[in-house]
């Protein structure tokens, strides 16, 4: 299949934003119809459970703290309700009652069990460092507290190994938690801050020679310490991400992700076809083959600036790319890096990041990670 030299159209014109943030919304809806749904269901289920239990004799254990034909570790944990007057209440002999005890989870701590008719609720164990499931969920980014409690209740949360239903369940920082199969980490004073970076700034946090650095730029933001994510080279501007977020730092930087980057070149006369096409193919740079994932001219009427899209992170690729061909780069800008642009950013300033952008850099959507070739072809 013969590739277009002139795509570069697509990342310069469609309105990126409006049409990511519209398929958020829409599988947003969608996944929170689908867990309103579960967790009527499951609710449905617990309350004929809970009227099943009222007349229900004990019946012997089959093993320690299980009921026979318990349906689920859940149900082991949960205590009995006996209804006022039965008498199972007025003829057990004294001391024999079953006592109430907080539930036990797969870690050995205690926590609050799930309140049922007719019995008192029993009092968890206080942390200072514990806090409710949901809340867990949406300091880790993944959505709002609304929404996990949504999640949890539908089932789709495991915590240290256990499913939990219950949105108010405690847990501590150090718990392994699972949102649909994927574990999340509690993120406290996460810091993310988008800057459009100018000219004759380094990215670093600090330099030996005292030059100025993007540090420099946001000083005050922040009483955190972040980072700048990757480099962009001193005389390169464009779109720079600083956080204290070590483990999304990871992700964005590292090879296995191939996180989609744009560049706008400015070069010091016309790229020839033929050399946009040598960009698309690959050259051979002295540390091995390179090949832009798209090359075109941004500008029909002015063929010095050219866009390309790359996902390699090799130290200044995209001006060593347009030296091998002969041409001298007098500017460099970067538009774009992992679905985040510098739009209503001036040169110079920054921002912070909303939620909804950090949750899409988190869950690594695809719209700005690279299809493989697999993928293309089948577009």
């Amino acid at each position: 299949m013969q590739k277009r030299t002139d795509n570069f159209s697509k990342f310069a014109n469609q309105k990126k934003g409006s049409a990511l943030k519209e398929a958020f919304r829409q599988e947003k809806k969608k996944n929170k119809i689908e867990a309103r749904a579960a967790g009527e269901e499951m609710r449905q289920r617990k309350k004929d459970k809970m009227r099943g239990l009222v007349t229900e004799p004990l019946k012997k254990s089959t093993k320690p703290g299980a009921r026979k034909g318990a349906p689920s570790d859940r149900d082991e944990r949960a205590p009995r309700a006996v209804a006022a007057g039965s008498s199972e209440s007025s003829t057990r002999p004294t001391g024999s009652a079953r006592p109430i005890t907080p539930a036990k989870t797969s870690r050995g701590k205690e926590a609050q069990a799930a309140p049922v008719a007719g019995m008192p609720v029993p009092i968890a164990l206080k942390n200072a460092e514990q806090m409710p499931l949901n809340k867990f969920i949406a300091h880790a980014g993944v959505c709002g507290r609304r929404e996990a409690a949504e999640l949890v209740k539908g089932g789709k949360v495991v915590v240290n190994g256990d499913k939990i239903f219950e949105p108010g369940f405690k847990v501590a920082p150090t718990d392994k938690v699972l949102v649909k199969g994927k574990q999340v980490y509690l993120q406290k004073n996460a810091v993310y801050i988008l800057l459009n970076k100018p000219k004759d700034y380094i990215t670093t946090a600090n330099d030996p020679e005292g030059r100025k650095t993007v540090l420099d730029i946001i000083k005050g933001a922040t009483a955190d310490r972040v980072y700048p994510v990757g480099r962009l080279d001193r005389n390169t501007t464009g779109v720079l991400l600083l956080t204290n977020d070590g483990e999304l730092a990871q992700k964005l930087t590292h090879p296995s992700f191939e996180i989609k980057k744009i560049y706008e070149v400015t070069l010091d006369r016309p790229v020839a076809k033929k050399d946009l096409e040598a960009v698309l193919a690959g050259v051979t740079l002295e540390d091995g083959f390179v090949a832009a994932d798209a090359c075109g001219y941004a500008n029909a009427k002015d063929k010095n600036v050219i866009g390309i899209e790359i996902h390699s992170g090799r130290n200044r690729i995209v001006r060593r790319i347009f030296e091998h061909l002969g041409y001298d780069v007098r500017g460099l800008d970067r538009v774009m890096f992992a679905n985040l642009t510098k739009k209503n950013v001036d040169r110079g300033k920054y921002r912070f990041l909303q939620e909804k952008e950090v949750r899409l850099l988190k869950f690594m959507n695809k719209s700005f990670v690279r299809k493989s070739k697999e993928e293309e072809e089948e577009a």
